[in-house]
Formats: C-alpha cells, structure tokens, sequence
C-alpha cells in the first residue's frame, strides 16, 4: 500500500497534510481497504473548533459505519463535498481526491505526536 512521505499519520489512520497554517485530513489507505466500500462520508462539524482525538464525522461502508478523529486540534473550514456524490473517491484516491476535511490548525506542536510513513507502516505490521 502506498503511504505518501509528505504526510503525517494518527493511530487511528487518519492522515493529515499540512499547508502552513490548515491541513487536510483524510483516511489512510489501510483504513479504507479495511473499511471496504465507501458509499458516505458524514462530516457535520463545518464551523466548529474541535479538539485533537475528538470525532469530526463518520465514513460508512457498505458492513460497517466508523468514527473519524482529528489528528490535531483545530476549527473545520470546509468538507469535501465532491464526496457527497462520489464517496469511492475515498477508496480510489484516499490522500488525493478523497481528502476529507479542511482545518485551520490549533495546536502546530501536536503535529510532532503524530507518525511520518515508516512508523505507520511499522505500526501496522
């Protein structure tokens, strides 16, 4: 599986990527293969600061439904809404077009918590 360099990762397989001062955030592709096929993204915290490991939506599967959690701190600027109508973008392009959330960050020093690829791929096994 492919785990981009450029990018940070929880361990709960979200991934963020960071653009001075906002991040996208996304599931890893670990996480969507887990998941399987992806037919919503539910995210209804636009607006709202949230803290960081706190849920900011839901991704459901087609056997499952799964809480998502910020990496890091911050306010939720915008949500894909390409994913509104094509939520396999998740699964086809999770670190691209399957980005989830846009955040403006809180807290940059919580990003020196969070895994770069090798200790992700470490983690998983």
């Amino acid at each position: 599986m492919n785990y981009p360099d450029n990018l940070k990762y929880s361990k709960d397989h979200e991934w963020i990527r960071v653009e001075g001062d906002e991040a996208f955030v996304g599931i890893t592709a670990f996480a969507a293969s887990e998941l399987g096929d992806i037919v919503f993204v539910d995210v209804d915290t636009e607006g709202e600061s949230l803290d960081q490991d706190e849920v900011f939506g839901s991704v459901e599967a087609v056997k499952t439904v799964s809480d998502l959690f910020l990496p890091v701190a911050g306010e939720v600027l915008e949500f894909n809404e390409g994913l509104e109508d094509a939520p396999e973008a998740v699964n086809e392009d999770p670190y691209g077009e399957g980005w989830m959330v846009k955040i403006k960050i809180n807290d940059a020093s919580q990003l020196d918590g969070l895994m770069d690829a090798e200790a992700y791929q470490a983690m998983l096994g």
